[in-house]
């Protein structure tokens, strides 16, 4: 029985290699009898079409911005000419003002009464000119008089002489007689001639050159008043916004001190600071768009009037200054815009799609068809948008990159392209 039970096990054992034998071989045939069988991937690759795309320009985004200040070129110091109290503040912070404009007003009462003793000094003064001038008009007619009586005397005194020599000569009179009359002359003479000097000197001198000189100085004291109470109405110098104001009702101010600023609006300073990738942007550019982040559609150009060839050695950045006019006055000194470094023109680059490109280590190589094969080309990245990537070295418009199927491929192996 032991005997016949071991010859059934290893008839069993034989039939199951047997049958396992086969089920190989079949299956060794099926392989053989299939497409591609004994092919390598690359070879099975070149039967399979691989998907090409054309290489081209888009953008990789918005202009690239920086934030600045907006600066008025020429900014006037509001300072009063004149001590007093703050009575009335006519304009407010950030006012538009014109050259001319009344900003404040000071309390005027010590200068009105300033004036007014101005103007008493001026009036005694005219009235001591004008008794001045009565008193020489009445010494001069009092003069002329006088010469005109003395005169006469004088003509009665020369008759009475040459008649008493007439009579000395014909025995008439005594030689004592004739000198008497002679003396009658003489002093007649000597008279006219002391009055006529006095009328002389009266005449050519000026008198009143005291009393004018009074009321000269007087006038001048109530002019110097006038003046000075304009200047108790505190007005702006230019044309522009007042940016700063500290002067309130009720405060004690004196002169020459600043209570406020006016800021030119008609021409304005654009000022930022660039980090050095920034400025690399913006070298060399003679002009910057700029906007305001309030109306980002209304954009405008500012002219690029200094860039530093050094970064500031304490903030390690790149200052920049730009002029723009702003004659409708629409951007305000003390804001600040926004500074386009580049155009939109310059954000479009080559780029193609992210998953075309393959990485080896830290290297990046895409697969450009050429014809019937593939190149593969070294790259150089850069910015990455949504489903593409720029491509900052490596690659040429228009060229046709192997977007699918390219990890299996290899440099010059043959391709065939899909449809």
């Amino acid at each position: 029985m032991k005997n016949s039970k071991s010859k059934n096990d290893k008839f069993l054992r034989g039939a199951r290699t047997a049958g396992l034998l086969i089920v190989i071989a079949a299956v060794a045939v099926g392989c053989s009898a299939a497409p591609g069988a004994g092919q390598s991937a690359a070879e099975q690759l070149q039967n399979k079409p691989i998907k090409v795309a054309k290489i081209s320009s888009q953008s990789m985004g918005n202009p690239r911005e920086q934030v600045a200040d907006v600066l008025a070129v020429n900014q006037v110091d509001v300072m009063p000419k004149a001590d007093g109290q703050v009575v009335e503040v006519v304009k407010k912070k950030g006012d538009l003002v014109q050259k001319g404009d009344v900003i404040l007003r000071i309390d005027t009462k010590d200068i009105a009464l300033q004036m007014e003793k101005s103007q008493s000094s001026l009036n005694s003064a005219q009235q001591a000119l004008a008794k001045s001038a009565e008193d020489l008009s009445n010494s001069k007619t009092e003069l002329q008089n006088s010469v005109a009586k003395s005169q006469t005397q004088l003509e009665n005194a020369q008759k009475d002489y040459n008649k008493m020599h007439n009579d000395y000569d014909a025995g008439l009179a005594t030689k004592k007689q004739l000198e008497q009359a002679e003396t009658q002359f003489n002093n007649a003479s000597r008279d006219l001639v002391l009055l006529q000097d006095k009328l002389n000197s009266l005449e050519s001198t000026n008198s009143l050159s005291g009393p004018q000189s009074q009321v000269e100085s007087a006038r001048l004291a109530l002019q110097d008043a006038g003046n000075t109470l304009d200047n108790y109405a505190v007005k702006s110098t230019i044309d522009g916004v007042l940016s700063e104001l500290t002067a309130e009702v009720g405060m004690t101010i004196s002169r020459s001190s600043k209570v406020g600023q006016v800021q030119q609006t008609d021409k304005l300073k654009i000022k930022a600071e660039l980090t050095e990738s920034a400025a690399k942007l913006a070298r060399n550019k003679p002009e910057l768009v700029f906007y305001s982040a309030s109306n980002p559609s209304q954009k405008q150009k500012a002219q690029v009037t200094y860039f530093a060839d050094m970064m500031n050695a304490q903030t390690k950045m790149y200052p920049i200054e730009l002029e723009v006019t702003n004659t409708d006055a629409s951007i305000k000194p003390g804001s600040r815009v926004q500074l386009q470094l580049t155009s939109e023109a310059e954000e479009m680059a080559l780029a193609v799609p992210s998953l075309s490109i393959v990485r080896e280590g830290s290297d990046a190589f895409v697969y450009i068809l050429k014809a019937d094969t593939v190149e593969k080309r070294k790259v150089k990245l850069g910015r990455v948008k949504e489903a593409n990537q720029e491509i900052l070295e490596g690659v040429k418009a228009d060229e046709q990159v192997v977007v699918s199927g390219q990890h299996q491929l290899k440099d010059g192996q043959k391709v065939q392209v899909a449809k």
